[in-house]
């Protein structure tokens, strides 16, 4: 009977980025119930690498991140994982006190952010409405990812050390057997001598399954649409558009324009899929600031946002199982945060301790630690 050192339940980017750190160092299995890694929250993101909108914690992982995005390891990918895009943040006359705040924010991390004209936006972004936008700036700081060749980079690279990956593989019970957990999957029983939890929107049901109360972690539906634009219009050069408030953001996306209505609906965990209000707001925010009519929809989808309660990502052993670790609750985050949050967890998991360098940047274990929520 093959023991496993460690079973990483779920095979979105926080099961492969962790697998990449750790495969080689322990035996390693990942488990993906889906008969596709990345089907769920990985497969669904907006793609997008920005340290806007997100707390400081996610901004100081951003950060820590960017270098391997920017430059990965040799081998790990054969395209460009950031592609630059640049984002236009928008405000209409009576939340420009809003743009105000987030000018200052942003321009403390993004020095190069700078306020323009609405003649200016109406420039690079020729269909926004002059008479919705009353104020804007523009973050050049803002760049399009490329996720399948992330995802798919850090698992060849924890394959090559040995890892054993398997799809098709939900974990239906968990027990405790000779000093290992006994996972079964219909491809029949795993044995490991500890679990990591990067189930995503599934974390605490598998917390459940395995004898500990959760954590609430919640999923949170999050929808979007992609529209096709007049041929007049070049989409390529164009940048992301933020409203102040996240009320809505599009972006182009593969020739075609994605719009989001940046809804945050508490969820099951589930196969989500987009409510047809949601979808009609998505369609309804972009008539309203720009001069885009909205007369079919190419696309439409939803994927789920894991929040713990303090919004914050949870990362560690938990104190009532000293054999089960959490990487969960990115909160929409984990790819644009993965290297460095993968890194992190891999130090304390490995080693007892997170890297020196990424404490340094200011990053608290305190901050992830299961134990905050009750654990």
């Amino acid at each position: 009977m093959e023991i496993f050192d460690v079973a990483v339940v779920g095979g979105g980017i926080a099961g492969a980025s962790f697998a990449y750190r750790v495969a080689g160092r322990r035996s390693l299995v990942l488990l993906e119930a889906e008969a596709q890694v990345g089907y769920h929250s990985t497969g669904r993101s907006a793609a997008e690498f920005s340290r806007q909108f997100q707390n400081e914690t996610t901004g100081l992982l951003a950060d820590a991140s960017y270098d391997f995005l920017s430059s990965p390891p040799e081998g790990f990918a054969d395209v460009p994982l950031l592609i630059p895009r640049g984002n236009l943040v928008i405000a209409t006359e009576d939340r420009l006190p809003q743009l105000d705040a987030a000018f200052r924010e942003v321009i403390g991390t993004s020095p190069e952010t700078r306020r323009v004209s609405t003649d200016e936006a109406i420039a690079v972004v020729p269909f926004l409405r002059g008479d919705y936008m009353a104020g804007a700036f523009y973050d050049p700081a803002c760049w399009d990812m490329e996720v399948e060749s992330i995802l798919q980079g850090y698992l060849r690279a924890a394959r090559r050390a040995g890892a054993d990956i398997r799809t098709g593989a939900p974990v239906t019970v968990v027990k405790r057997e000779n000093n290992a957990y006994r996972l079964e999957t219909p491809q029949g029983p795993v044995f490991a001598r500890r679990i990591v939890n990067t189930a995503g929107a599934w974390a605490d049901r598998l917390a459940e399954l395995s004898g500990l109360e959760p954590l609430g972690i919640v999923p949170h539906r999050r929808t979007a649409i992609t529209v096709d634009v007049p041929d007049e219009y070049d989409l390529g050069p164009m940048p992301g558009v933020n409203e102040v408030d996240e009320d809505f953001y599009f972006k182009p996306e593969a020739g075609k324009l994605m719009v989001s209505p940046a809804d945050a609906t508490p969820s099951m965990p589930c196969d989500a899929q987009p409510e047809d209000i949601d979808v009609a707001y998505a369609a309804h925010f972009l008539e309203q600031s720009t001069t885009l009519p909205v007369k079919s929809i190419s696309h439409k989808w939803a994927g789920l946002r894991s929040f713990a309660p303090d919004k914050h990502q949870v990362v560690g052993f938990d104190p009532r199982d000293p054999n089960f670790f959490w990487l969960a609750g990115q909160g929409g985050s984990g790819i644009l945060t993965s290297p460095a949050l993968s890194e992190w967890a891999a130090g304390v998991f490995l080693d007892g301790a997170p890297p020196e360098h990424l404490t340094r940047l200011g990053l608290n274990a305190g901050t992830f630690l299961p134990a905050r929520l009750g654990a």
